[in-house]
């Protein structure tokens, strides 16, 4: 129990000091005017409230992430709260803030606009397709298990296939509706259910007489039944509980829609540590309730939407476990909605057609659902392998971007480039050694491969940061990204006309 209380309140405790760190670095600027007050259009382009911003950020980064990979995480041991714990505060809230903020500062610009802009255009196509291939696993991810969890409250006649239908149908028509209409009329109430049932499952989990695994020098080991190392594997297993790329491609999502810059600290920042802290309650609860073994054999037979189901009625019974079921599907099905949406934008940015109509809307969204219905045959745990590997490298890319934006402005880079510079390590590592890679096992071979590999991406990546930066006139862009929106385009508009004269 001290481990669980203690864990949260540390990751309560970044948040107000490591978090206001972060914002401090950063430099905000809470007078300069937002996208979404600048370039306001009325279905991207909203301003919305704080609280309403809060809860789309939350639910559109969280999915199943901090419940299914804190269960899977769960095998090895007490030790996996100390991922969550330290990879949230010094990694994925840091991460988020800092993509959603330089995507507020670029005009609500998407991933792979904002890498083309820091780390040259070359790049921006490696994360096109990244962000593509993560976005398409997700969106598959976030159909099937809450397909998975529906069918496990539903009469028999409503079957996966039925239900898998239904929540096509459902992100088809919120995909095509304006931001505000999509989220902000419905998130709400989401954000309501997820709230009061994981607390409740927080409280019995604590008031129940459960034994609780505590974090000591004699659980500090691995204890996965099927003895898979913890390196690199935990930090592929639990990603949205601690860092994951999948958020960099929805807080510019938020960015369209924050109307003043001091709310990033909370709406970005604030919003991982909500999500660490969900993390740490089903990581905790699974390692209470079941076995390795028992929790090995639930996640096989079921995947972890099994383990949902019994959590939730042994912690709360029958018909409060349902509901708190109920708060399990929200995450999914709010973020598998965000995934298609944001997947749209970025392949209509990248095509460059403009979505300006329902037609070229449709024309983007529907061939994505049909590649997406038939990912949905595909094994879950398959997918959820290739998924975890995009979703890490695509974090890399995030935080190596957010280095590059720091090291310009002669900000402290250390605390984006020390969490990409690991990350980069174990995605190496982890292509190297998995079957969905080069089969290479865990050997010392891989590990000496993969920090060769490691250093040399980093020393070109540093090589060419630096000569970017001695080739920077004072009055670039990328140095003054405070000043006021349409700065620079009316600048290249005088410009131009001075020539054409």
């Amino acid at each position: 129990m001290l481990t669980l209380l203690g864990g949260i309140a540390l990751l309560v405790l970044g948040y107000f000091t490591y978090g206001r760190y972060i914002e401090k670095n950063f430099s905000i600027d809470p007078e300069r005017t937002t996208p979404a007050e600048a370039l306001k259009d009325g279905y991207d382009f909203v301003p919305m409230s704080k609280s309403k911003n809060a809860i789309i950020e939350l639910l559109n980064i969280a999915g199943t992430g901090p419940i299914f990979g804190p269960i899977m995480g769960a095998l090895y041991g007490p030790v996996a709260y100390i991922w969550i714990i330290v990879g949230c505060i010094f990694g994925g809230a840091v991460h988020d803030y800092m993509v959603g903020m330089i995507s507020l500062r670029n005009d609500g610009a998407h991933l792979p606009e904002l890498t083309s802009k820091y780390l040259g255009k070359p790049v921006k196509h490696i994360v096109n397709i990244f962000a593509m291939l993560l976005l398409m696993l997700v969106a598959t991810v976030f159909v099937t298990s809450p397909a998975n969890l529906i069918a496990s409250i539903t009469p028999d006649w409503m079957t996966i296939g039925i239900i898998t239908v239904l929540i096509f149908a459902y992100y088809l028509i919120s995909t095509i509706l304006p931001i505000d209409k999509a989220m902000g009329k419905v998130y709400p109430w989401f954000g309501a259910i997820l709230i009061i049932s994981t607390i409740a499952i927080g409280i019995s989990l604590l008031t129940g007489g459960h034994n609780l695994p505590e974090l000591t020098m004699g659980t500090m080991q691995n204890f996965h039944p099927k003895g898979t190392p913890i390196f690199p594997a935990i930090f592929f297993t639990i990603s949205c509980g601690a860092i994951s790329g999948f958020h960099a491609t929805q807080a510019p999502m938020v960015s369209r829609t924050s109307t003043n810059e001091r709310e990033g600290r909370f709406l970005f920042y604030g919003m991982m540590i909500a999500e660490g802290v969900i993390a740490m309650i089903w990581a905790g609860a699974s390692m209470a309730l079941f076995d390795g073994q028992t929790l090995s054999q639930m996640i096989d037979a079921g995947t972890p939407s099994a383990v949902v189901n019994q959590v939730s009625t042994m912690l709360l019974g029958n018909v409060f476990g349902t509901v708190a079921i109920i708060g399990v599907i929200v995450l999914p099905i709010s973020s598998g909605l965000s995934a298609f949406r944001s997947l749209r934008t970025i392949l209509a940015d990248y095509m460059n057609i403009k979505q300006d109509s329902m037609k070229k809307i449709l024309m983007m969204t529907i061939p994505l659902f049909v590649i997406s219905f038939f990912l949905t045959k595909v094994d879950f745990n398959l997918i959820w392998r290739y998924f975890n590997w995009a979703n890490q490298v695509t974090a890399v890319i995030a935080l190596l971007m957010s280095t590059r934006y720091l090291y310009l402005k002669n900000k402290n880079y250390l605390v984006t480039l020390l969490p990409a510079t690991f990350m980069l390590y174990a995605c190496v590592v982890y292509i190297l050694s998995e079957p969905i890679g080069f089969r290479m096992g865990l050997q010392t071979a891989t590990y000496l491969v993969g920090l060769v590999a490691t250093v040399a991406i980093m020393a070109l990546y540093w090589t060419t940061g630096v000569n970017q930066k001695a080739a920077l006139d004072p009055e670039a862009e990328l140095l003054n990204d405070h000043l006021p929106i349409g700065t620079f385009a009316t600048a290249e508009a005088v410009t131009a006309a001075a020539v054409a004269e």
